[in-house]
C-alpha cells in the first residue's frame, strides 16, 4: 500500500504545525502539534476526519489555556528573540556521533545542527 511509504506529514492551522504518521497495522492517522511544549495528539481514519481532529484539537488546547489563566506556547512563527524551535528526527547514529562532536567542541546540540544547516544553506548561496 502506497501509504505505508510516507513517513511524515504536515499540517498548519492557526499557526500551528503538526506532524502526522500513518499506523498501517491500526490503519489510522494520528499526529501531534510540533511547535508546542504541550502535549497535544489528535487521530482520524482518513484526512478529512484527521484534519477536522487536528483543528479541534488546536482550539481546543487554546480553549483550555484560556479557561485556565495560562498563555499557550506560541507557535514557532510567532515566537520572538530571533529563534524558533524545530522538531528534528535523526538516526540513533547520527545523533550519537553530532552528540560526541558537540561534547568536543564544548557546545550543545543544538550549535552544531544549528551549525550544519548553515553550511547547507551557505552553500546553496542564500546566507
Amino acid at each position: 500500500m502506497g501509504l505505508s511509504r510516507i513517513n511524515e506529514i504536515q499540517m498548519r492551522y492557526r499557526g500551528y504545525t503538526a506532524v502526522i504518521h500513518y499506523d498501517e497495522e491500526d490503519r489510522i492517522f494520528y499526529g501531534h502539534l510540533c511547535d508546542t511544549c504541550d502535549n497535544v495528539h489528535f487521530e482520524g481514519c482518513s484526512i478529512d476526519e484527521l484534519e477536522s481532529a487536528f483543528q479541534e484539537a488546536v482550539d481546543d488546547y487554546l480553549a483550555y489555556c484560556t479557561e485556565i489563566n495560562r498563555n499557550p506556547s506560541k507557535p514557532a512563527a510567532q515566537k520572538s528573540g530571533g529563534k524558533i524551535t524545530v522538531v528534528v528526527e535523526l538516526s540513533s547514529r547520527i545523533n550519537e556521533q553530532a552528540e560526541e562532536v558537540a561534547q568536543q567542541r564544548g557546545v550543545s546540540l543544538d550549535t552544531i545542527i544549528e551549525d550544519a544547516l548553515s553550511h547547507t544553506v551557505r552553500k546553496q548561496g542564500r546566507l
